[in-house]
């Protein structure tokens, strides 16, 4: 029996580098471009600018970035950290490589095992997950709040019981993930509006992904971090949201969940 394994790097226990991910960075250095990567790997556009973003939001530095105008009319590059992470998943890649042929001749693995290993590498549909660092913990009765300070600056609050508190043994200055479904967040124009919801997010509308019943807004709100937001078309007609335009994301702190 041989064994294989997909190599996957985690930050805070989020998939953070496939090698599917890999192949699409690699085909960005290549081209210069999203859309002609995503052709490459193969993928849609939608799922590359998905991976990309997932990628540059967990990252405390940034690994893919766009260039506007020149002579080329700009395009899509990796950052240096982005090609230093290549050649460190390549190196890594021939490591496990040499393991799993040495593995294969010693051990016998059944199904069972083989089904323990593949839960490991599952993945979750939440879209936001965006790293940043527990600033305070604020205990209550029965639920807490989580205070976490985002690479934009930010500071996103979560809710969570006491008890998840404890379970993940949060304390403050540990690294974590929020995570967050896009059709939780909410979307306005008006900076100044008064709202119950906790966290309240400005930026620049990045991209408009638009449906006929449902859009989805992909808000950057600094330094790499970038939002998703799903709401309907006709709001987005209502708004007059234009790509580039200045938006708030609306956050309910008890929609925001915690990974480390």
């Amino acid at each position: 029996m041989e064994i294989s394994s997909n190599l996957t790097l985690e930050i805070l226990n989020q998939p953070f580098l496939l090698e599917k991910r890999i192949d699409l960075l690699i085909a960005v250095k290549k081209t210069g471009s999203i859309s002609k990567a995503a052709i490459e790997v193969p993928m849609s556009y939608k799922a590359a600018w998905e991976a990309i973003e997932t990628m540059n939001n967990l990252s405390s530095t940034p690994i893919v970035q766009r260039e506007t105008g020149g002579v080329g009319g700009g395009g899509t590059k990796l950052t240096p950290y982005g090609e230093n992470l290549i050649n460190t998943y390549e190196i890594l890649k021939s490591e496990q490589k040499k393991f799993l042929e040495n593995l294969s001749q010693r051990t016998d693995i059944n199904t069972g095992t083989l089904k323990d290993i593949r839960r490991l590498s599952m993945q979750i549909s939440a879209r936001n997950q965006i790293s940043g660092t527990v600033e305070l913990i604020t205990n209550g009765t029965v639920n807490a709040e989580v205070y976490i300070k985002l690479k934009s600056a930010y500071t996103i609050v979560s809710v969570i019981t006491n008890t998840a508190v404890s379970n993940l043994n949060l304390k403050i200055g540990d690294e974590v993930v929020a995570i967050f479904k896009s059709n939780t967040v909410l979307v306005t124009t008006d900076m100044s509006l008064n709202i119950s919801a906790r966290n309240k997010l400005q930026g620049k509308v990045d991209s408009i992904n638009k449906g006929e019943i449902n859009s989805e807004l992909i808000i950057d709100i600094g330094n790499g971090d970038k939002i998703a937001s799903i709401i309907t078309s006709n709001s987005i007609d209502t708004l007059n949201i234009k790509s580039g335009a200045q938006v708030c994301a609306v956050i309910k702190a008890s929609d925001v969940m915690i990974g480390k």
